[in-house]
């Protein structure tokens, strides 16, 4: 079992010693269990089980078609000369970023647990950061207690902010509010991080993220605390060991984080009171998803705000929820689904404007009736690009759902991309026992990669938690109040 020590700071000289009581956990049950169940929560629960099932199906699929697409690219690069350092560049990026990636989580969702075991996790699946705080209190009061003591809330990472991290650090320029990476507890991102720049540049920073415990959650032990955070120093930015990813490199030493994320709270305000569980898992050496390593003594200190005052400024109309911020991968298929309609209705405009060259010898009259064409050439091409029309309108509606977060939407324009995946992969085994052309960046494999991307970003895991979550609340601009 483990052991408390409770370690009581305050502005005054006065102490009190706690009044330690043994007991034994007993297992966290159910409020109420339900004798029975209505066929609406059977319908729900069916529902639920269908979809999981569905995004584990097109999950696999996207690791499938992005190992395919690899090795398409690197048969490709004997033909171009790895010479080319632009197609280096490429093969790295679909290495790094899409197909170890992916390969990770599927593998990680075998062997790495589910449940609480003390550590977050990549958005790969790999084993990440230590937690190592604990708080309790509302939102409002992490949030005043954080910026009392000199933090800075991060920025959400997304496609603008990434951008602007990158340029601060090639340049050394200061970004007090960089974003940090997202790791995963409780089956979801952080819900916000805050930070604390170092010799004004983002590539040094003390930085420590924080998740909402679940209501009722306990931890290990019995004691509840309303929220769980993972502190880390950032000491220089390189490469992933195990994805190949830019990343930050962080201090071993993941206590002396531990301890300056608490010293500054208790040096801010000395009312606040923070017990230590001794032990709460043991002492380790390991590595994080990046491939730093890392070592902590297993202590757990669990910080209590719940009692500080709180300026207007940190109250919030509605909690932060991670899963209320659109991910980038979202924004990324969203742009290709509406990129697909845009060359479907293009294809249209350029098929009507040059009609006569398309078909030479036949009259475009716009109010001709279809049915009673003469021509059958006419009536052809005119069933034809009325049914791109419509892909093309479709596309264009599935795009705008597919950003608003509708799952229907995300469902099917995987869907679209599996289909024309599997059917280039086809063309491809046919062409092959015909003595066809292979694909090349010269034919279709650039359709191919943009249906892979497609694939890809709407199978991630942050993708499906948008499109599923719960409740549509409205967007924070980057993560900032």
């Amino acid at each position: 079992m483990s052991r408390w020590r409770a370690r009581a700071t305050s502005a005054t000289t006065t102490t009190s010693t706690p009044t330690t009581t043994t007991s034994t956990p007993t297992p966290t049950t159910p409020t109420s269990i339900p004798t029975s169940s209505t066929p609406t929560s059977t319908t729900a629960t069916a529902t639920a089980r269908t979809d999981t099932r569905v995004d584990g199906l097109f999950f696999l699929l996207g690791g499938v078609a992005a190992v395919w697409l690899s090795y398409l690219l690197f048969r490709e690069s004997f033909s171009l000369g790895w010479g080319q350092v632009w197609f280096s560049i490429v093969y790295w990026g679909l290495l790094a970023y899409l197909v170890l990636p992916r390969l990770h989580r599927i593998l990680t969702s075998i062997y790495v647990p589910p449940y609480f075991i003390g550590r977050a996790r990549t958005s790969d699946g790999l084993l990440g950061d230590p937690v190592n705080v604990a708080f309790l209190g509302s939102e409002e009061h992490v949030h005043e207690a954080m910026t009392r003591a000199g933090w800075v809330r991060a920025d959400d990472l997304a496609l603008a902010t990434g951008g602007r991290i990158v340029r601060a650090t090639l340049t050394r320029r200061s970004y007090a509010e960089a974003p940090v990476s997202p790791l995963t507890l409780f089956d979801r991102r952080q819900d916000f991080a805050y930070q604390q720049e170092v010799d004004g540049t983002p590539g040094k920073r003390h930085h420590v993220r924080f998740w909402r415990c679940p209501a009722g959650w306990k931890l290990p032990g019995g004691r509840s605390t309303d929220w769980l955070a993972a502190g880390t120093y950032d000491r220089s930015v390189g490469l992933s060991l195990f994805t190949l990813q830019v990343t930050h490199k962080i201090e071993a030493r993941t206590d002396t984080e531990r301890d300056h994320i608490v010293a500054t709270i208790t040096a801010a305000i000395p009312s606040v009171r923070v017990d230590t569980i001794e032990d709460f898992s043991t002492g380790y050496h390991a590595r994080n998803g990046g491939g730093d390593s890392i070592q902590t003594d297993g202590d757990l200190p669990v910080v209590d705000l719940a009692h500080i005052p709180v300026d207007p400024a940190n109250t919030l109309p509605i909690p932060t929820d991670s899963r209320d911020v659109r991910p980038a991968q979202t924004v990324v298929a969203a742009i290709l689904v509406g990129a697909r309609a845009i060359v479907a209705l293009s294809t249209v405009a350029v098929v009507l404007l040059s009609w006569n060259s398309v078909l030479p010898g036949v009259e475009w009259d716009p109010e001709a009736d279809v049915g009673a064409a003469t021509s059958s050439g006419q009536a052809t091409l005119w069933v034809v690009t009325a049914a791109i029309a419509a892909f093309g309108l479709a596309e264009a509606v599935i795009a705008w759902r597919v950003y608003l977060g509708a799952n229907w939407a995300r469902v099917v324009a995987m869907t679209l991309s599996t289909v024309s995946i599997a059917a280039q992969a086809a063309g491809q085994a046919v062409g092959q026992a015909a003595g066809a052309a292979a694909l090349t960046l010269d034919t279709t494999i650039t359709g191919l990669s943009l249906d892979v991307l497609l694939l890809l970003a709407l199978s991630s895991d942050r993708a499906r938690e948008y499109a599923r979550r719960p409740h549509k609340a409205k967007k924070r601009v980057s993560g900032r109040r």
